[in-house]
């Protein structure tokens, strides 16, 4: 008994060591209510602007971009705010 448990923590053990961690990997966008991020390799392929912004509109909020990283592998950082006080509107959404 003793040595089907040590052989099960063995397997265990040896299947937790082999998996790899996909963490080195984050798609080109990504974002959720309150922001996101885009890939600045997008910038010469896409309107980035017009991503943002029809992002945020799907919660009901407009854009705020917040910086860039202007190298390679760099992102472009936004914010999805709510509507700014005395806007009569809701936010506009982009059609492709």
């Amino acid at each position: 008994m003793r040595m089907i448990r040590l052989a099960i923590l063995a397997a265990g053990v040896s299947a937790a060591m082999n998996g790899t961690a996909k963490a080195d990997w984050v798609p080109p966008f990504k974002g959720n209510d309150t922001g996101g991020i885009i890939s600045t390799s997008l910038i010469s392929q896409t309107d980035i602007r017009a991503l943002a912004i029809d992002h945020c509109a799907r919660y009901g909020k407009v854009v705020k971009f917040l910086g860039t990283q202007n190298e390679y592998g760099g992102y472009v950082s936004f914010a999805c705010r709510w509507v700014p006080y005395g806007a009569n509107e809701r936010p506009l959404s982009v059609r492709y």
